[in-house]
Formats: C-alpha cells, sequence, structure tokens
C-alpha cells in the first residue's frame, strides 16, 4: 500500500456573513480547486441566544452540482422547489442535487430561533460532470440515528454519509461514486482510511487537529494531498474531521455565483432560465 503525503495545508479564511462567523478554505488563494470538490463554508461554531434571526440562507438558486450539508451542532430546516422539506438535526447530513436547476431556502427551524443554542454547519460544494450537470433535481435528508458508525481502530470511527466501507453502505447513493464520511479521533487515536489511486481526497480538520502521515494539519485546515491508496492519520488530542474522496472529472469549470457549468454560454443560460421562472416560484418557500 502506498500512503499518500501531505502537499500542503490551507488555512480557511474569515468571511463571516454577518453575525455568522464563516470560514473558507476552498476555494482560496493557494487552491482555486480540489477536483471535483468546489467549494466549502464552516458556520460557526458559535452560540446563537433566544430570540434569534437564525441562519440567512433565505431563497437562492443553483445549477450545475451538489451541496453535502453537515450539522455538527443546531438544526436545519430545508426547502426547495422541488418539493423537498426537511428539518435535520445536530449528527444529520442534507444532500441535494440542484442538476437542472432549483430554488431552495436553508433557515433555522422556529424552535432554535426561539430557544437559541449552539450551531456548528458546514457546506460543501460537489461538482457533477457535463452528462449530469442537467439531471433532475434530488434531495436526500439522513439524520443521526440512520448514518452508519463504524470503529476503524480503537478510538477512530467514521461516520458513513456515502459510499462503502469495510462492507457497509452509508445511506446516501452518491451519482458520481463519492464517498464522504465524518471522522471522529479520540486523543491518541490512528487509523488509516482507504484512499483510491488517482481519486481526489477531500481532508478538513473541523475540530482538533491532526497528523496526515506524520504531518500536521491544524484546525480549519483543508489537505492537500499527493496520490496513494491510503490515509494514515493520527491526533495527539483528538479531532473531528470531513473525509471523502472522489474521481476528478478534468473537465472546464466555469463559476458564475450559485451556478457551476463548463462554459460562459452554459452560465448566461441558467441565468435567463432562473430569470424566466424555470427553477420554480421562491414565493411557494414562504
Amino acid at each position: 500500500m502506498t500512503v499518500r503525503e501531505l502537499i500542503r495545508s490551507h488555512a480557511a479564511y474569515r468571511d463571516d456573513i454577518g453575525d455568522l462567523v464563516t470560514r473558507r478554505p476552498l476555494p482560496g488563494p493557494n487552491l482555486p480547486l480540489l477536483d471535483p470538490f468546489l467549494f466549502l463554508n464552516h458556520h460557526g461554531p458559535q452560540r446563537y441566544l433566544p430570540n434569534n434571526e437564525g441562519l440567512p440562507f433565505g431563497p437562492h438558486p443553483h445549477r450545475g452540482f451538489e451541496t453535502v450539508t453537515f450539522i455538527l451542532d443546531g438544526s436545519l430546516a430545508h426547502s426547495d422547489t422541488g418539493v423537498h422539506e426537511s428539518v435535520i438535526d445536530a449528527g444529520g447530513v442534507q444532500w441535494m442535487t440542484a442538476g437542472s436547476g432549483l430554488i431552495h431556502a436553508e433557515l433555522s427551524p422556529a424552535s432554535f430561533k426561539r430557544d437559541g443554542g449552539d450551531m456548528e454547519i458546514l457546506q460543501l460544494w460537489l461538482n457533477l460532470p457535463a452528462r449530469l450537470k442537467m439531471t433532475a433535481p434530488r434531495y436526500t435528508g439522513v439524520q443521526r440515528p440512520d448514518i452508519p458508525a463504524i470503529e476503524l481502530a480503537p478510538g477512530a470511527t467514521v461516520d458513513l454519509i456515502s459510499g462503502a466501507l469495510g462492507g457497509t453502505s452509508g445511506p446516501i447513493a452518491s451519482l458520481t461514486d463519492t464517498f464522504m464520511s465524518v471522522v471522529r479521533l479520540a486523543p491518541g487515536a490512528e487509523a488509516v482510511l482507504p484512499a483510491p489511486a488517482g481519486r481526489t481526497v477531500f481532508l478538513y480538520v473541523v475540530r482538533g487537529e491532526a497528523k496526515v502521515a506524520g504531518s500536521l494539519v491544524p484546525q480549519w485546515h483543508l489537505a492537500q494531498l499527493g496520490d496513494g491508496d491510503e490515509v494514515q492519520l493520527t491526533s495527539r488530542d483528538g479531532a473531528t474531521l470531513l473525509y471523502g474522496h472522489s474521481a476528478p472529472l478534468g473537465e472546464p469549470v466555469v463559476a458564475h455565483g450559485p451556478f457551476v457549468m463548463n462554459t460562459r454560454e452554459e452560465i448566461a443560460q441558467a441565468i435567463q432560465d432562473y430569470q424566466d421562472g424555470r427553477f420554480g416560484d421562491p414565493a411557494a418557500l414562504g
């Protein structure tokens, strides 16, 4: 087996949205793309007081990619013009395929705005290949009890969201065969994760710090790794990480706000379709 080495650790930069603490490691000044992973926003951790305004992500459109939202603390209410609706609590995940286009809202439920509480949410954007950019939108919301927790080694647990590990499959079937998980390392834990050669690894340290093949990756840093077929992790004081891998697309990426396509002409068409109401009526989302 060939161990993947750390090429570079990329710090997330602060880009707060109003009073919402936000860090973004991707895209960054030294890493504009980690094909097919496009974007990561890390909101929180922070505590909301009672009678708060909640999250600010009212109705907005998307086309051409998928959003994977990890609710580490708090809860998140989702609704979209594909008639999907749910409230996902701490430990759960939302996976939305925007595909050909829809409008969605991601807001704090009424109970959270009334009572307040801790909030930490991460959203990852996953590109779709040209052949799937106009696929029909879909959405899956999964609560924490429905996500398998696999013990890799003493003190090392993988919450498996998509893909397969040790004969167990995650609850979400990825259109692009993407493996996605949350890895939790207790103090002193060691783990070896599969990372098939030729695939792009996504590894972000949410809490604590970890060593990747002996090289330190601090909290709020994204690890850029070389090729190989496994990732070796250790943590002296404990850590929580997002960990995934997927086949690179090797296609042109043209992004404009909430649209990610392959050409400028496709972006112009997405804007026109949205303005013409082809993504649905945002008023239906409340």
